[in-house]
């Protein structure tokens, strides 16, 4: 479990690799500063921020360690395979197992037949 420096150093991360590694000189940003401030952009815009489309390379489920699907419509990355859905909050995904949602009612069973 990462603590809270450390939570808001990764947010920092992957803020600058979404925005193409600007302000990735060396320089460092303290809790609370943001390495490119963009009024337009954030939670109170009315519109979610999409992901980095370069990022959806780096990224794997926590759970399965396989690829995620990036679906626009609702702004997550999706893990068929298990059924759910990580939500994308400000451009960042929310790779929380608990802050997944279900995409289906109920997986299938091992060794299970689809109809």
């Amino acid at each position: 479990m990462l603590g809270g420096g450390r939570r808001v150093a990764a947010a920092v991360v992957l803020r600058r690799a979404a925005a193409g590694g600007r302000a990735a000189s060396g320089e460092r940003q303290g809790p609370g500063q943001d390495p490119d401030p963009d009024p337009g952009q954030g939670s109170g815009s009315g519109r979610p921020q999409p992901l980095e489309p370069s990022l959806l390379r780096f990224l794997v489920c926590p759970l399965s360690k396989r690829p995620l699907r990036y679906e626009e419509a609702t702004n997550e990355l999706i893990n068929e395979e298990l059924g759910i859905a990580y939500p994308i909050i400000d451009g960042i995904p929310n790779m929380i197992p608990e802050a997944a949602r279900t995409t289906r009612k109920k997986p299938p069973a091992e060794g299970s037949k689809q109809p």
